[in-house]
């Protein structure tokens, strides 16, 4: 095998690769996981009736 076939080879490979990844990426059954993910950095946050329960208790005190 000469060098131009195997690099040829090795560039189809990461072509489907790619491809995969997109097709996984943009699948409409992974959309609720990401939606998900998507709102991890919030998870931590007090939800809003938590929050104005808590700013009231401290403005009364």
């Amino acid at each position: 095998m000469e060098i131009g076939t195997i690099r040829g080879i090795g560039t189809a490979v990461v072509f489907i690769a790619f491809l995969g990844l997109l097709l996984w990426a943009y699948s409409s059954r992974r959309k609720s996981d990401f939606d998900e993910a998507a709102n991890l950095p919030f998870a931590d946050e007090p939800k809003p009736s938590e929050r104005d329960e808590q700013s009231s208790r401290s403005n009364n005190q």
